[in-house]
């Protein structure tokens, strides 16, 4: 099953389950209102307004969170793009015959950078591209490390070929280790519960009325769920609807520009 499927049932169950709990919440009004027509319970607006506005804070808190987190993914990719093709451009310091080869290795490094985030709903696949970069950070290195070391090298092509190299191998763990940045699960699971404590309460408190108001009930939990879907989307961009794969155009006109 895939990511969005799975964020989407989690949605529609989140759905579902506020309706549920608004109808919990008027027929317990109703039975209440049965026993005492002289009204509901006193101090319901007071709970209402601190559970839904604990409910603002977390989708706030997690709306926000998401959306920076998304901003610097796609700045990562072009902090990325920069590093390598920096990098590329100092292989001109390195002598004649020893530029061919890794600027070959160039080409397969950013082949292989592409291919590691295009389906990262591929577990294996994913890990087997990564393993492969690894694998060619370290023959670059090593092959740029003897070229600029060779007499005939320029000496400055060590001092400026290196430091580019070094910070084109970072910036693969940075971007690594962001996509793996979430809010703890426990987030979530408040974001979920104080929805529908809340579609209790408001069933509660409409429970006065002599009909539902599907209307509103509808907007609520329709609303409530479709951000939560959203906010959970925006976490993960390489797999849900929202992605940030509009930033690898940044990497696809460096290796096109590779020659």
């Amino acid at each position: 099953m895939s990511f969005t499927q799975i964020a989407s049932l989690a949605a529609v169950g989140l759905f579902f389950g506020m309706l549920v709990f608004l109808e919990i919440g008027r027929r317990v009004g109703v039975a209440r209102l049965a026993r005492d027509p002289g009204g509901l319970a006193k101090g319901v607006g007071t709970v209402e307004g601190a559970v839904f506005g604990l409910l603002g804070l977390i989708i706030a808190f997690t709306f926000s969170g998401a959306a920076s987190r998304f901003e610097h993914r796609r700045h990562l990719v072009a902090e990325e793009a920069n590093a390598i093709g920096t990098a590329y451009l100092r292989i001109d310091l390195l002598p004649g015959d020893a530029q061919i080869e890794v600027r070959e290795l160039f080409r397969r490094y950013l082949d292989s950078r592409l291919e590691s985030y295009r389906d990262m709903g591929d577990e294996t696949a994913t890990k087997a591209k990564l393993a492969e970069t690894a694998a060619l950070q370290g023959e670059i290195w090593t092959k740029a490390l003897t070229a600029a070391t060779r007499p005939e090298a320029p000496t400055q092509a060590a001092l400026l070929l290196l430091p580019a190299l070094n910070a084109m191998i970072d910036i693969t763990t940075t971007r690594a280790m962001a996509t793996r940045i979430h809010p703890p699960l426990v987030v979530f699971l408040l974001l979920a519960g104080l929805s529908l404590v809340g579609s209790l309460l408001v069933g509660y408190s409409m429970s006065d009325n002599a009909h539902r108001s599907w209307l509103h009930m509808a907007a609520f939990v329709i609303l409530i769920a479709l951000v939560a879907y959203v906010i959970v989307d925006i976490e993960f961009p390489r797999l849900g609807l929202i992605r940030v794969d509009a930033a690898d155009q940044f990497l696809v006109e460096l290796r096109n520009n590779m020659r």
